[in-house]
């Protein structure tokens, strides 16, 4: 089979005590063969390459490609793409070749069990298999009908497993000649797969994860979440780490079968893939940037590479008046919607917050303080709202049309009504003056059951995770001096103060449903955030935001991620539960928080809501731009140009055959500059843009040496 020979359009970008966002895309799979050669991989041809563990970075793009997922061997890489090929190229930076197979299907995953043996399935059914390490292939999917494949799996020569859309499992024993089908127990979108020596791993969408032991059925592990589950990696069936979602990685290492080892890292954005080396060192990908994470303590700590950074901006995305309490909800059965009520208007979102439209006004008017979409039908709304006198209300038609249910007024700042998340047939209400409300009919009706326990003005209502008896009030009054935590142990029939501090209210108390001990609360006007690691009973301060807290929130997904609000334009934010980053940038004072996944943070102000946008800025050290061309003839260096140049130039030279190169640039005394290229270079034709902006009008020199010839110019910057 005829490869074709592909040279290098290479610009290289060199900034100064700089970074910058190269590509606006980002990656599909990670992998390296050694810890030490690491090659990333993504659509529009994407590719990230490091040879030193991923201190550095340099990245290349193949035009007109969309690379799926990468595998690699020893020396040997190999990619999938959505052409119908197979792409070839080494560990270090060399040619990348494409295999045509024959087929038009496109290819999702490829594996390779040694130098020669590989596997690639993708569209309608198709497997196929190479055993002279990807030069040629041929279909094995005997027993495999036309349904969409995702992910391929061997742990030797003769057992793999596939994956694809619509709950599709299939298995081999015999290398991939026939195929059987597996009934593993969900219709979900199967989206990755790991076959280890001792057990099977396979993840899907909306949570999906199943384990199969060997010599034993298939388990499905309940993970608690709706977002997807895009990547399995590690040593072994009893150390096997996923990711997905809005970024999260979670391990069932020391025998936790329910993944609930959660691995605290710094990407605030989906991760699709992630790739363990070995029992410490691994790597993942995020498809909406070019940051690449890195561990090398098997995941207790995460590190952004090459000296990556990110940034935390909030964007305005609704405004509109009379916003208080916490309106926010997300959609119960549409985890990319989410609701929100300002005054009595209620909007809804389709695509994660990012735009909004009014869709019912609650009968009345006022302002609302607390409001739920019941998960039990999504028909049945319930407000607290504003009036005279303030009241409870339930829609049964989508917000259409309204019925008091309870008439007390209640804090004109607080969220006087919760939803027992463990059984939403329950709900809470707790009124100022005293007493303590509980409905367990959806919302038909409320009763007092604290025997008019002396509240004064609950400013919010926490139930407990898989604990429903276990139920606080945080309660103030402006002025008071006396912030309360109040906790029933007994669903709200009795209560005892827990925690009082010199503040005036406990304007919000927030939960995770992964640490079922943690309950944390913030103060106004103090500037502390409190923890308690035993279901409230004794507390701490855990941090001083420096600003009034207002209200807050523990991501779903991921108990590392934490957001506290401010009654005004502050916010601060944690990935890893320990160091905070204050966030300004807000308008209005503080309303509520939403966190349902670490890219997916919502600020609710009293006049506008903001999503949080996080930024990576990435260094690379180059950039190459790959095209079929012929292998220059000759060795040359060529003028740059623009010469005078004013910041920036570009250098072209050509290489004939391939070798070690190194292009520098000296001053006129000799002083080496900057080095823009070192090291292996494929046979072509190179073009390298020179940022000169750091550095001061006059004569510079650049020299070229590859294969033992060298050539030098001159070149002239003029500010």
């Amino acid at each position: 089979m005829k490869k074709l020979n592909l040279c290098f359009f290479l610009i290289v970008i060199f900034v100064f005590n700089s970074h910058s966002n190269i590509f606006a895309i980002g990656f599909n799979s990670i992998s390296t063969p050694d810890g030490v050669n690491i090659i990333a991989v993504g659509d529009g041809g994407l590719i990230f390459r490091s040879s030193n563990a991923g201190a550095t970075w340099g990245s290349y793009t193949v035009a007109g490609v969309n690379f799926k997922s990468v595998s690699s061997f020893n020396d040997d890489v190999w990619m999938a793409a959505d052409d119908s090929k197979i792409y070839k190229t080494k560990k270090s930076i060399a040619l990348i070749s494409p295999v045509t197979i024959g087929t038009n299907n496109k290819f999702k995953s490829v594996c390779f069990i040694d130098d020669l043996t590989g596997y690639v399935c993708g569209e309608v059914g198709a497997v196929y298999k190479t055993v002279n390490g990807g030069n040629d292939w041929v279909p094995v999917n005997t027993g495999i009908p036309n349904v969409n494949l995702n992910s391929i799996s061997f742990i030797d020569s003769e057992n793999g497993i596939v994956v694809g859309n619509n709950g599709a499992v299939y298995m081999t024993q015999n290398g991939g000649t026939t195929w059987t089908a597996e009934s593993i127990g969900t219709t979900k979108n199967l989206l990755k797969t790991k076959y280890f020596a001792d057990g099977i791993t396979v993840t899907g969408q909306y949570g999906v994860l199943y384990m199969k032991p060997n010599g034993s059925s298939w388990n499905s592990v309940n993970t608690r979440i709706i977002t997807d589950i895009t990547g399995v990696s590690g040593p072994g069936f009893n150390e096997v780490h996923i990711c997905g979602g809005g970024g999260f990685i979670r391990n069932n290492k020391n025998g936790d079968a329910k993944f609930y080892n959660f691995e605290a890292n710094p990407m605030i954005a989906n991760l699709v893939d992630i790739f363990y080396y070995n029992g410490n060192t691994g790597f993942a990908v995020s498809s909406l940037n070019n940051a690449i994470i890195k561990t090398t303590d098997a995941g207790l700590t995460w590190k952004l590479t090459a000296g990556a950074t990110l940034s935390y901006q909030w964007q305005q995305k609704l405004s509109a008046g009379g916003g208080i309490g916490n309106n926010l909800c997300q959609h119960p059965t549409d985890r990319n919607a989410v609701f929100v009520v300002y005054g009595s208007t209620v909007y809804l979102s389709r695509n994660r917050g990012d735009n909004w439209s009014s869709i019912a006004t609650i009968t009345g008017g006022g302002s609302a303080h607390s409001f739920y979409v019941s998960p039990l039908d999504t028909n049945i709304w319930m407000v607290a709202i504003t009036g005279s006198p303030d009241k409870v209300m339930r829609s049964t038609n989508y917000g259409s049309t309204w019925t008091t249910i309870i008439s007390r007024n209640f804090s004109n700042y607080g969220q006087p009504l919760e939803m027992d998340q463990n059984n939403p047939s329950t709900f809470y209400f707790a009124p100022d003056g005293g007493g303590f409300y509980r409905s367990t009919d959806n919302g038909v009706s409320f009763t007092e059951i604290s025997g008019n326990f002396a509240f004064r003005s609950p400013c919010d209502i926490l139930v407990m995770w898989d604990s429903s008896n276990v139920v606080f009030v945080g309660d103030g009054v402006t002025g008071s001096g006396q912030a309360k935590i109040f906790k029933s142990v007994n669903g709200g029939v009795n209560w005892t103060d827990v925690k009082t501090v010199t503040s005036s209210e406990t304007p919000s108390m927030c939960n995770g449903v992964f640490r079922q001990k943690a309950v944390y609360a913030t103060e106004w006007s103090g500037s502390n955030w409190y923890e308690s690691q035993d279901y409230g009973s004794t507390w701490a301060v855990d941090f001083s935001t420096g600003f009034s807290g207002w209200g807050s929130g523990v991501c779903f997904e991921d108990p590392n991620v934490i957001l506290i609000g401010n009654y005004g334009s502050q916010s601060a934010f944690t990935y890893d539960d320990n160091v905070f980053t204050n966030i300004s940038g807000l308008s209005g004072a503080g309303a509520g928080i939403l966190v349902p996944e670490k890219n997916l943070i919502l600020n609710m102000q009293t006049s506008s809501l903001f999503k949080l946008n996080v930024n990576y800025s990435v260094l690379t050290s180059v950039n190459e731009n790959v095209f079929s061309t012929s292998v220059p003839d000759n060795f040359s260096l060529s003028q740059n140009y623009p010469n005078p140049f004013n910041p920036s130039t570009t250098i072209k030279f050509a290489l004939p055959n391939a070798g070690e190169v190194s292009l520098k640039v000296y001053d006129r005394l000799g002083k080496e500059i900057v080095d823009l290229v070192n090291g292996f270079r494929s046979a072509g034709t190179y073009e390298i843009n020179f940022d000169a902006s750091q550095l001061s009008s006059g004569i510079y020199f650049y020299k070229l040496s590859a294969n033992g010839m060298v050539n030098t110019k001159k070149m002239t910057l003029i500010k």
